[in-house]
């Protein structure tokens, strides 16, 4: 059975992908905004709808609603899987993704990635560090949010991992919050080295008050990472019913 439904999902997402390439190819065309932000936010509707097409997924969203979606911020949340990108689209706004440059290479999804100003990055490239925070800058000063998952990969046990500290610094030399958001249950909905999906799994999303900035340097980087962190492990805690310490990875 469950190979079955994981074959439905995939025809499903497959057939998603094929009907949204003329329609980003269109809104493309007529989008003008620099940030390609209407652009940008179909691409993320592909995401979203992917989640809805999976019988095997339910999830629920909750917490803060942004009232100005070109309000931007510095979007941090933790990662457990690659179905963590459709569920954080889920959210109602465009958000310019931090992702591994290899993503970008991947053929559609890679080429709607780049029609969105989405921002790829050589992790182990010190210059490519750079220049991703040069265009996540340019990103936040033209209205658009930037969304980063400070792990910098897929959590191996479902426990929150160490944080890095660029997306902090980002948003302290930008002077724009950072939104933190938890989420859990997608470790298991699309396991790794499986093209099965995982069996009927409930996905919690859920979108925290934004943290200002207000007042801090950089240095005041790794506080606010801390901070920021401790808040994504106690909702999963409370979410699961356990102490904060069995999903603090460290």
């Amino acid at each position: 059975m469950q190979t079955l439904v994981s074959i439905w999902a995939w025809f499903s997402i497959a057939a998603l992908i094929v009907i949204w390439v003329p329609i980003m190819f269109v809104v493309h065309l007529l989008d003008r905004d620099p940030a390609r932000y209407r652009t940008g936010r179909w691409f993320r509707r592909l995401g979203a709808a992917m989640t809805r097409a999976n019988p095997m997924w339910s999830v629920q969203v909750s917490g803060y609603r942004p009232p100005n979606p070109r309000h931007p911020f510095v979007v941090v949340g933790n990662h457990q899987s690659l179905a963590d990108i459709p569920v954080f689209s889920r959210l109602p706004w465009d958000m310019k993704w931090v992702g591994k440059a290899e993503v970008f290479r991947v053929p559609v999804i890679g080429w709607m990635m780049r029609l969105s100003l989405d921002i790829p990055v050589e992790r182990d490239n010190r210059r490519s560090r750079a220049a991703v925070m040069i265009q996540a800058s340019k990103r936040l000063k033209e209205n658009v949010s930037i969304m980063i998952m400070p792990e910098g990969t897929r959590s191996p046990d479902g426990r929150v991992g160490t944080f890095n500290d660029g997306a902090f610094a980002l948003a302290i030399r930008s002077g724009v919050p950072v939104l933190p958001v938890a989420m859990d249950g997608t470790i298991d909905a699309l396991p790794r080295d499986n093209w099965r999906f995982g069996s009927a799994r409930d996905i919690r999303l859920h979108v925290f008050e934004p943290v200002p900035v207000d007042g801090l340097s950089t240095s005041d980087a790794a506080d606010l990472r801390e901070q920021v962190r401790q808040m994504i492990v106690a909702k999963i805690a409370a979410w699961r019913g356990v102490p904060p310490s069995e999903v603090d990875a460290l």
